[in-house]
């Protein structure tokens, strides 16, 4: 969360000339905003609603956007290999100003104090299904999806 998942992946999608789906907007344009969908049918329900528009768009190619836990699920960790998956890390001094205000389910009353615990028990599973790491803390996008793109074109797998 916080670490510029959908503005790197949009800026990347257009260098790299291929589409960009950002699963959470393709989630709310179907099935209604994320919270209300925790509120109401809790998060594994959404998990489920994510695993199937993650098995759709890899499907279809291109860049995507992954939610923060849609690794969580096992079956989108089995989808995600044999794909290039890039991990966007980021500190928590720089992720606290990206953070406020922005509806994100899971982080409740905690704020920085559950980003924090979520992002240190999501860890694990994110170096796990990643091909490559880039820190996206205090680096402009524009550098960081320049490095992507480098990354990309050296025929990285």
């Amino acid at each position: 969360m916080g670490a510029g998942k959908s503005s790197i992946g949009k800026k990347l999608s257009k260098r790299l000339g291929l589409p960009f789906v950002d699963s959470d907007r393709v989630i709310v344009r179907r099935h209604g905003v994320i919270a209300e969908i925790f509120a109401t049918h809790g998060e594994q329900h959404f998990r489920g609603l994510e695993r199937d528009v993650v098995a759709e768009s890899l499907a279809a190619g291109g860049v995507l956007s992954l939610g923060g836990g849609a690794v969580l699920h096992p079956d989108t960790r089995d989808r995600l290999t044999g794909h290039r998956v890039v991990l966007l890390t980021v500190s928590a001094d720089a992720v606290a100003s990206r953070i406020t205000g922005g509806g994100r389910p899971l982080l409740g009353d905690g704020g920085l104090d559950a980003w924090r615990r979520i992002a240190l028990e999501r860890d694990p599973i994110y170096r796990s299904v990643a091909s490559v790491t880039f820190d996206t803390s205090h680096r402009p996008i524009s550098t960081v999806v320049d490095d992507i793109v480098s990354w990309v074109e050296k025929g990285a797998s």
